[in-house]
């Protein structure tokens, strides 16, 4: 099982910038993919981007041009740089990681962004 600790959440005017980290307690080469999903209140829980080990990565249509994931492999370490942001990116987001045929997820961090 793989331990996520996620961080950097917290509260921005809209237009403003945030940085997530996902922290993951074994090596990414382990890990065939890591996401980061959001969950807003009342709504389902939605990727928002993914890399995989090999470094290939996904956005969602709702953040492209704007946030942009990266990994630190000597960190063991998953980043979100969220750009632009705009009062409905707020929601929870979560750090998922896919590995030995297991998804993980993280307890989640509140970004919240005023307009």
């Amino acid at each position: 099982q793989v331990q996520l600790v996620e961080s950097g959440g917290g509260l921005v005017q809209a237009g403003g910038s945030l940085k997530l980290s996902c922290a993951a307690s074994v090596s990414l080469f382990s890990i065939l993919e890591m996401g980061w999903y959001r969950q807003a209140p009342g709504k389902q829980r939605e990727l928002v981007a993914s890399i995989t080990r090999t470094g290939n990565t996904n956005y969602a249509d709702f953040v492209k041009g704007r946030f942009t994931i990266s990994r630190d492999n000597i960190k063991n370490t998953v980043y979100l740089q969220m750009n632009s942001l705009k009062p409905e990116d707020t929601a929870v987001y979560y750090c998922k990681a896919i590995a030995f045929g297991i998804s993980n997820w993280g307890q989640g961090t509140q970004v919240t962004v005023s307009s």
